[in-house]
């Protein structure tokens, strides 16, 4: 995400009634990584709630934060606190279920079929397209996507700018119908980042 943030993420998330899910993010770069770093890890355990995700973090950043290790962070906060990129990233988690890029796509008038590709050892037919998402400070962006032939998306490319630069996401899904589950963390050990950001 432009000068912002490169970061990859495993787990399992579901999107039943709400997000539900828990992954390990890693920072592999930007500003972002920087920050991590200067915390003590740049790989995190993440754990998504209807409400809120929650983000362990180090032993180093817990010694500054009154021993605990959790940051909360609602979702109804996220644009508050990080501008319209936040906006965007929270658009992303709760609304990145396997079928949202199809339907995107479907609402397309610029869609064509690629042809048909093996990705992680499935065929799979490539659908390619613009769309034009026009919130939360991105701009029309592209979407690719290759879906297996039980009709299941098995790949997703997303490209486009935001007000930190250009963003480019890539998913791959697999195991359909997993259980996802996250518990919230304990109260005592858990940080709401809109507190920590408080003055004074």
């Amino acid at each position: 995400m432009g000068t912002m943030m490169s970061m990859t993420a495993d787990g399992v998330l579901g999107w039943g009634d709400d997000l539900t899910g828990t992954l390990t993010i890693t920072y592999t770069g930007g500003t972002m990584a920087d920050t991590m770093r200067r915390l003590g890890s740049t790989s995190m355990e993440a754990r998504y709630l209807p409400d809120a995700y929650y983000a362990r973090m180090g032993d180093e950043f817990a010694a500054q934060a009154g021993g605990r290790h959790w940051l909360k962070y609602a979702y109804d906060d996220l644009e508050q606190l990080a501008g319209s990129s936040g906006a965007y990233l929270e658009k992303q988690l709760r609304q990145s279920t396997p079928d949202e890029s199809v339907r995107l796509l479907l609402e397309s008038d610029d869609v064509r079929r690629v042809g048909e590709e093996r990705i992680r050892g499935e065929r799979t037919t490539h659908y390619s397209g613009t769309v034009d998402v026009g919130d939360a400070g991105v701009t029309t962006q592209t979407v690719d996507i290759w879906v297996n032939d039980r009709d299941l998306l098995v790949k997703k490319v997303e490209k486009g700018r935001t007000t930190s630069g250009e963003l480019t996401q890539t998913a791959y899904y697999s195991d359909y119908g997993a259980a996802a589950i996250a518990e919230e963390p304990p109260a005592a050990d858990t940080q709401d980042v809109k507190d920590l950001l408080k003055p004074g």
